[in-house]
């Protein structure tokens, strides 16, 4: 029985052509959010939220704010890697799955 790493399987499962466009999905997801996590600091600080506030109003701004800052720059990075149609299919999987389309 062949065994397969884990990049093998990534290729297999988003059905990629080969391992280097598997490193290059997994670059785009990495700087997609490693910006998240540095732009939701000015973003909160604008909008007043502060660390003292209720874990939940954070939860909430950040749900409304940051999850579609993400997802817009994961469509950015993917175009600037050449990776833009999985990355545009990979989102209208997501929000078919968050919004139980199907």
């Amino acid at each position: 029985m062949k065994k397969t790493n884990f990049l093998h399987r990534l290729q297999e499962r988003w059905q990629l052509k080969d391992l280097k466009q598997v490193i290059i999905v997994l670059i785009v997801f990495a700087l997609t959010g490693t910006t998240a996590m540095f732009v939701k600091r000015p973003i909160f600080a604008l909008l007043g939220i502060t660390s003292d506030m209720a874990w939940w109003v954070r939860a909430v701004v950040w749900c409304l704010t940051i999850l579609p800052i993400y997802n817009v720059l994961l469509l950015i990075y993917g175009f600037i890697f050449g990776q833009f149609t999985f990355f545009w299919n990979f989102e209208k999987k997501f929000f078919r799955r968050l919004f139980g389309i199907k």
